[in-house]
């Protein structure tokens, strides 16, 4: 039997503060070019306002951080208020990938795991068996970095 690998991976990190003000981060998506190391800006789309199931953003994304840039259309897919953040990439008919993040009351304070998960299309499997060590390993440091950033700005 073969062995697919994953379609995804996660990294957490726990901050000193509790989840309303992590969530206050995670979940405004006009504030990621502060923590994203590859979306460097994000806005509201189709008269979307803010965080809530069904609603669309879209985000300026620098590919690798060094390009080639372009705006990736997403739509929020799970919104709990201090619990969870998840949002769909691609168009309506076509998801390409998930983004989210999870946060868990801990120790004082709130263990955030922010995470992805490629769709488990013919496309994204092959493209993921060619180039999954690397981009997951591009992935896990972005994702790393954009916790951390956010982490000091909520342990201020």
């Amino acid at each position: 039997m073969i062995k697919l690998p994953s379609l995804g991976d996660e990294v957490s990190v726990w901050m000193d503060a509790p989840p309303a003000e992590v969530w206050d981060l995670v979940s405004d998506v006009t504030r990621i070019g502060e923590f994203s190391p590859e979306t460097f800006e994000a806005k509201w789309t189709r008269g979307s306002t803010g965080p809530e199931v069904g609603a669309y953003f879209a985000g300026h994304v620098k590919r690798n951080g060094v390009g080639p840039t372009y705006w990736s259309p997403c739509r929020v897919t799970a919104c709990e208020p201090e619990k969870v953040f998840e949002f769909s990439v691609g168009t309506d008919a076509v998801t390409v990938n998930n983004w989210g993040y999870r946060l868990e009351p801990r120790d004082g304070g709130t263990l955030v795991t922010e995470y992805f998960r490629m769709e488990p299309s013919l496309f994204t499997r092959v493209y993921w068996t060619l180039l999954g060590a690397l981009r997951g390993r591009t992935n896990r440091k972005g994702m790393r970095t954009t916790l951390e950033r956010m982490k000091a700005v909520v342990e201020k």
